[in-house]
């Protein structure tokens, strides 16, 4: 990210350079080398005044750990920059306290570096990014990484998460003997009926492939 000096009159040059500094961070860049790489999206840098800082990739999300391909996401971005001095752009703070940002090493950009190699999801409730979209359909198209494994395997992590969560926090159909967090897949379903309390009370996106409002149209059709 670049940083201009606008020019200023009749200040001493000493001052031109303090202000000049105070820009470029609040340019929003940090800098330093990644000492721990906790999953596909996360990483801690120290920085050279010795402070760590957890990191957030933006705009991407990786499988979790309990998920299939959730250590192989971990091992890939380790392998990238672990013991590396990397530069983060950042983008804002999260609610858990994290620098969100995208992360450069060399010129590379790593984030979309994860995405194009099946690595990552591209998290579509943050991403503004449009290219990372066609890096996704293209590692989907040629079944890279994470789009080899068979399709129920491949839950977007922030689905799983809040399936994770109903799971511990059940949610029972009123109306029924349904309760959100006991199944994810089609397979599961037992009835149509079943599958749409899964989809429109439990928030279930997964079972409704094409978008339609239908779920598991082998059940709803």
């Amino acid at each position: 990210m670049a940083c201009y000096m606008p020019i200023r009159l009749v200040i001493p040059a000493f001052l031109l350079t303090f202000w000049f500094a105070l820009s470029c961070v609040a340019a929003g860049t940090l800098s330093g080398r990644v000492v721990a790489v906790s999953d596909g999206d996360t990483l801690t840098l120290l920085t050279a005044d010795k402070q760590q800082v957890k990191v957030r990739l933006a705009e991407i999300d990786t499988p979790e750990k309990r998920q299939p391909f959730g250590s192989r996401s971990r091992q890939a971005l380790a392998d990238k920059v672990f013991g590396k001095d990397v530069t983060v752009v950042v983008r804002e703070k999260d609610r858990y306290g994290r620098t969100v940002g995208r992360i450069y090493l060399d010129g590379r950009d790593i984030n979309a570096e994860l995405v194009a190699e099946g690595y990552a999801w591209v998290y579509r409730q943050y991403a503004k990014d449009q290219r990372l979209f066609q890096l996704e359909d293209e590692a989907r198209a040629l079944k890279r990484g994470l789009w080899a494994l068979p399709e129920a395997d491949r839950q977007p992590p922030w689905e799983w998460r809040r399936a994770q969560k109903s799971a511990s926090e059940p949610t029972r159909d009123s109306q029924g003997p349904f309760v959100c967090g006991r199944k994810q897949y089609c397979s599961q379903m037992s009835s149509c009926e079943e599958a749409r309390f899964y989809l429109n009370t439990c928030g279930l996106r997964r079972l409704d492939v094409d978008g339609d409002g239908v779920p598991c149209e082998s059940l709803c059709r």
